[in-house]
Order: structure tokens, then sequence, then C-alpha cells
């Protein structure tokens, strides 16, 4: 399994609002800030990685906070609906959570699944979804939410597009997924090389409008692998594909190829290695400002600029 691509290892989106955004992730949520950075082609803006205590690849929701961008619109060519498994019976309390901190919700079901959906305050879609196979990843918690409760981490992620077939033929020739059920419109892929953060979801629908992509929607959606030299043999079967693929790049805390698949939406392959724990101790992660190597000579700028969140 160590040559295959290993479920999800983050997903990225945007903010409007910085302090906002880590209030309701860290706080409502419940989910630990493994990092926080800066965005590397733009350091005046935050770049902030929420996830369990560890940061584990299929755990991590990472954000760049451009302050007043203004709310974008999901639509076609676009990852839509973030999913999160959540412990079995934990719903009703997510309910009543969510309920006491003036989010609205919806429940429904999706391939068997009991779930629950409401946005982020710049209108995010998240997915709160109790697993028919049980998830035994480790969580981070809090005061109000216990490890009975906590977010597990990824479970899915809906992509919606007006053609599902080219990146149906990405996802199961290059990626390694398979299509595990079909329901109308919906198909759900999955790979056996994991068993968390393994799901993607097509929703496909000819008429609908492409999206914008600002606050409030996913920027790109990252695939993991073990390493970089398995992120490499990636880079030929996307080329081989005749897909443009970018160079590796070096993330600080993962390596890195993006390309943009034949629906519209922007694939990262992600690396294992090294980790958060390269640069701060896992005590106390997510606590410091850690600039990548070309801003720290800047830190003392950079660290005016960026808006206070504590």
């Amino acid at each position: 399994m160590d040559n295959k691509i290993l479920g999800l290892h983050h997903i990225t989106a945007i903010a409007d609002n910085a302090k906002r955004n880590f209030d309701f992730y860290t706080k409502v949520l419940g989910l630990r800030l493994v990092k926080k950075t800066v965005n590397f082609d733009d350091p005046g803006t935050y770049h902030f990685y929420f996830g369990n205590e560890q940061g584990e690849p299929g755990t991590i929701l990472t954000f760049f906070p451009w302050e007043g961008i203004g709310k974008g619109t999901h639509g076609a060519g676009m990852a839509t609906h973030i999913g999160y498994a959540v412990p079995e019976g934990s719903l009703a309390f997510w309910k009543n959570h969510l309920t006491e901190n003036n989010v609205s919700f919806e429940e429904g079901e999706i391939f068997g699944e009991k779930l629950i959906s409401f946005n982020d305050p710049d209108g995010l879609q998240i997915q709160f979804i109790e697993p028919k196979h049980k998830d035994n990843r480790s969580v981070w918690t809090t005061a109000e939410i216990d490890s009975e409760n906590a977010l597990k981490g990824f479970h899915n992620i809906t992509l919606s597009l007006k053609k599902a077939d080219p990146t149906l033929k990405v996802l199961t020739d290059i990626l390694g997924y398979s299509v595990q059920n079909q329901d109308n419109n919906r198909y759900r892929l999955i790979t056996d090389s994991i068993d968390t953060a393994n799901i993607v979801d097509i929703i496909e629908d000819g008429n609908l409008p492409f999206g914008r992509n600002t606050g409030g929607t996913n920027h790109h959606v990252a695939f993991r692998v073990k390493d970089d030299n398995v992120l490499m043999d990636y880079r030929e079967k996307v080329l081989s594909a005749g897909l443009d693929i970018t160079p590796k790049i070096d993330r600080d805390y993962f390596f890195s190829l993006y390309f943009r698949e034949p629906g519209g939406v922007l694939f990262e392959i992600a690396t294992d290695n090294p980790g958060f724990t390269v640069d701060e101790p896992l005590a106390t992660l997510g606590t410091a400002l850690k600039l990548p190597k070309q801003y720290e000579s800047y830190r003392s700028q950079i660290e005016k600029e960026l808006p206070k969140i504590d």
C-alpha cells in the first residue's frame, strides 16, 4: 500500500476574517490549531491548519483567511461539501451544540449514513457524518467537546461537476479510486489503501453554474502519499495522462504537486513527511507564528500586518 494514494491529506478553503475563522473552528467545532503560518504567496495573510492533536493527514482543514475578500458562491468545478466523521451516537450532541452557538443545520442521509449539514460563518458547507464503519482515529478534545463527541477527521469530500466522467477517469485510472456506489447523479468512490478519509463523492449536474472561488469556498483538495518518492511517481502518471502538473514544491510540512482535473477542481498530492512537528514540539503545536524561511527576515513587519486572533 506504500506506493498508493492513502486517501485525503488535507483540504484548503478561503475565509473572509481570520479571528472569526479561528474562533469557529477551535471554539465551536473543537479542532486544534496545529500550525499558524502564512500564505507562501501572500505573507500578509495567515495560513491556518486545524486538525487533531498530531495534525495527522486526513484530519487537516486549512484556511487562507483573506480579510474582506467577500463571500464566494458554490458551483460546478469545485469541491463543495466537506464531510467529517463523528462518533456513533454523537449527532444529538452536535445538534444541541450547534444550536447553542446559533448555527442552523439540516438533517439528512447519504448512502445510508446519517448526517447533519451546516455552513461555517463564511458559508463553507460542512457535513458531520456517522460512518457505517467504526473510526478509531485519535481526537482532540476541549472543555466542551469530549472524546465521545469530538471530530475524528475527514470522512469524505464532495465534488460538484457538470460532467462526472472525466473526473471519474482521473480518480480511478490515476489515483486508484473505485466506484463503490451510485444514486442517480451522485457517485461514491473509495480507495481501499486506508480505511478513513478515503471517500470522494461526485455530484453531476450539467445545469449547475460555475462557482466563484472566494470566501466560504474550497480552494483545493489534497490527496495523501507516503513520501516524495511516491509523490514523483504520481507526477509521471499525471503527465502520462496528458494533464499539466507543477514541479515538486516544498511546503515545509509536506511536499506537494498541483494539477487541475478536467472538471475544474484543483487537486494536490501531498506527502506525510516531514509533518508538523518539524519546527515545534507536539505539546505546543500552533502556538507560535511559523514563517517560511524566505520570510523570516521580515518577521517584525509581517507580525504587524497580520490581524490579531487572540
